[in-house]
């Protein structure tokens, strides 16, 4: 399944794993749309984390900064940059959420940012899976560095 070594970066999915008795998965064979599920539940708890890691503040303001990076505008915005970065693989698991068909539609969003936020979705709801962490993580950073909402510290 994971190719990566197993080291701090994946310890999550292996305590999961043993505190819940999770069988393995082939995250290959899931729905677009199940991948999405998850991945935008990963995605949602990587940009709290971000958010909070600045400091204490009102919920209020942590919302305001969290939602704005979380809405499908900023993932679309996220995904057309990291589009070259992705392998075919990667690629291929974005294309099929892209391209899968949802019955709900993300209120103020385009059709077209919401279908493409929903392929982003997916692939971080597949890398989770896959327990490819270092690579979800080099993404999303990569994306919000893209956007302008991460720099790396020196």
């Amino acid at each position: 399944m994971a190719e990566e070594k197993k080291d701090g970066a994946n310890m999550l999915p292996e305590y999961f794993k043993k505190t819940f008795h999770l069988h393995p998965i082939d995250a290959a064979v899931y729905s677009p749309l199940a991948l999405a599920y998850i991945g935008d539940a990963v995605y949602e708890v990587m940009i709290r984390t971000l958010v909070v890691n600045q400091g204490n503040m009102q919920v209020s303001k942590m919302h305001r900064h969290d939602a704005s990076l979380v809405k499908a505008e900023a993932q679309a915005r996220m995904i057309r940059l990291l589009e070259p970065e992705l392998t075919g693989e990667e690629e291929a698991v974005y294309k099929r959420g892209r391209n899968a068909k949802s019955v709900t539609m993300a209120k103020n969003a385009t059709v077209m940012d919401y279908r493409m936020a929903t392929g982003f979705e997916a692939l971080i709801g597949y890398l989770y899976l896959q327990e490819r962490l270092d690579r979800l993580s080099e993404l999303v950073g990569m994306g919000l560095e893209k956007i302008g909402e991460f720099h790396e510290e020196e």
